[in-house]
Formats: C-alpha cells, sequence, structure tokens
C-alpha cells in the first residue's frame, strides 16, 4: 500500500482536501456557535480547559489535571474561531478591553480560575487539591 504525502502549507483546518472554504457569513456563524458552546461548556463542567489547537501549555495543564484524578473537559479552539472565543471569554469573565485572556484559560466550578501560572502556583503551594474538591472534580 502507497501512502500519499500532503505537502506542507496546503492543509488548510477546519476543511477537507479538495473542498472550498466556508464563506465569511458561514466563518461568522461557525464563530458565533464555537463562542456559545464554551459558554455552556463551562457552566456543565466542574473544570474547563480552554486552549488553542495543539497547544503545548494547554496540554501540560491537561496531564497536571488527569495525574491529580481529574478528567477535565478541553475546548480546543481553531484558529478561525479564535477571534469569537476570545470575545466570548472576555464577556464570560467581564474583562476590560485591554486584558485579552491567553491560553490556556481554565475554569473551576464555572468560574475563571486563571491560566497555567496559576494552576502550576496552586499546585506547588498545595492548593490546587482542596479547590478541586470544592468545585466536585475531585471525591477523594
Amino acid at each position: 500500500m502507497q501512502s500519499q504525502t500532503i505537502p506542507y502549507g496546503t492543509w488548510i483546518p477546519g476543511t477537507r482536501a479538495g473542498h472550498a472554504t466556508p464563506s465569511s457569513r458561514d466563518a461568522s456563524r461557525e464563530q458565533h456557535l464555537a463562542a456559545a458552546s464554551v459558554q455552556k461548556m463551562v457552566s456543565e463542567n466542574a473544570v474547563t480547559v480552554v486552549g488553542r489547537r495543539g497547544c503545548c501549555m494547554c496540554h501540560v495543564v491537561k496531564r497536571l489535571l488527569l495525574g491529580h484524578g481529574v478528567n477535565p473537559t478541553v475546548f480546543e479552539v481553531d484558529e478561525e474561531d479564535e477571534t469569537g472565543v476570545v470575545v466570548e471569554l472576555r464577556r464570560l469573565i467581564g474583562a476590560d478591553q485591554e486584558d485579552w485572556p491567553q491560553f490556556p484559560v481554565v475554569f473551576v466550578g464555572g468560574k475563571l480560575f486563571g491560566g497555567l501560572e496559576r494552576v502550576m502556583a496552586t499546585h506547588i503551594t498545595g492548593e490546587l487539591v482542596p479547590v478541586l474538591k470544592q468545585a466536585g472534580a475531585l471525591w477523594l
């Protein structure tokens, strides 16, 4: 069986090879749907991690939480959906115009917990496990 390689730079995220990219109206609608699903996901899950698709820092946060026995819900943002999701995150957390959330963004118990630095700092000080237990993400 012979495999076919795709030259670097020809693949566009969110499309299949040989298909046209969505129109700007369709892309705007998809951004809005992605942004709305972030809010729903945060409200329905004990721990939610929002990050760019393939982001190594998002992976670090996820692995740390998994190591504690927490199975976080991970919302991976594609590049074309990033603007809509960031606008929704800013509205969700009440950020000012100057505040631009950096990925990964971690929500615990439906509230903004912070990013990678906050998660790591609370882990190092031993405060992360009690926070996760209080949110109902950890049972033991």
